[in-house]
């Protein structure tokens, strides 16, 4: 009796690669840039809004020399619940990074960010400028790892509804915020922040001796105009 040969199932197993692409992304100023500008603002806003909407937050400290760049995260989606087809109507938002391939998105809007800054600075064509990056809820993060992790240079970085990225190497982060001041802002009524979060949050600040300030507002999870205003010195 013959037996057939045994077939050996042999699976392909994938591989993860990836290439670099050329997109464009999208911003929105207030103001115009050039020499007579000496404050510039960096706004980058949170998960599911879009640019458009978060620079209208400035219009309240929007000046003759002052400048605010709002660049829009490269990820957007349709913000819906419901099962039906999205349609013109269905609202749009945006997303800086999520979990998936988490380090090549933080390595492209790193890298995007930077060619920003050097794009807004260059029409500006002078140094003696100041800069101000906020970073609005999920947008904190990713202020703070643009910072952190690119070329660009800033006076300060305020924080809002947020705190520094949990990968952030605190001890590294002593050095940094000698030279960038570090501003934490929060509403006192914001509901993502847990009762005792901020009071623990600095004295892990002070355990690592990072010099910081925290200003505060009676609100929820949202930007303020008052304190934008006092922010801004207006």
């Amino acid at each position: 009796m013959f037996h057939a040969p045994e077939q050996v199932m042999i699976s392909a197993m994938s591989e993860e690669r990836h290439i670099a692409v050329t997109r464009t992304a999208r911003y929105y100023v207030l103001g115009n840039p050039g020499p007579d500008v000496d404050d510039v603002w960096f706004v980058c806003h949170g998960y599911g809004q879009l640019a458009s909407d978060f620079i209208r937050e400035f219009e309240c400290i929007e000046s003759p020399r002052r400048l605010i760049v709002a660049p829009e995260a490269l990820s957007r989606y349709y913000i819906s619940t419901a099962p039906e087809f999205h349609g013109p109507d269905s609202k749009v938002g945006a997303t800086w990074m999520t979990r998936e391939d988490r380090e090549t998105e933080i390595d492209d809007y790193v890298n995007y960010l930077d060619d920003l800054y050097a794009e807004i600075m260059g029409d500006i064509g002078h140094r003696k400028v100041s800069v101000t990056v906020l970073g609005f809820s999920q947008g904190g993060a990713t202020a703070n790892r643009w910072l952190t992790r690119g070329s660009a240079r800033a006076d300060r970085l305020l924080m809002w509804g947020a705190l520094l990225s949990s990968d952030s190497d605190l001890n590294e982060a002593a050095a940094f915020f000698r030279d960038t001041s570090l501003v934490l802002v929060y509403g006192t009524r914001d509901q993502y922040a847990d009762e005792g979060m901020i009071p623990n949050y600095e004295k892990l600040l002070n355990l690592h001796s990072i010099p910081y300030r925290v200003v505060s507002f009676d609100g929820g999870h949202r930007m303020d105009r008052d304190t934008l205003k006092h922010l801004a010195g207006s």
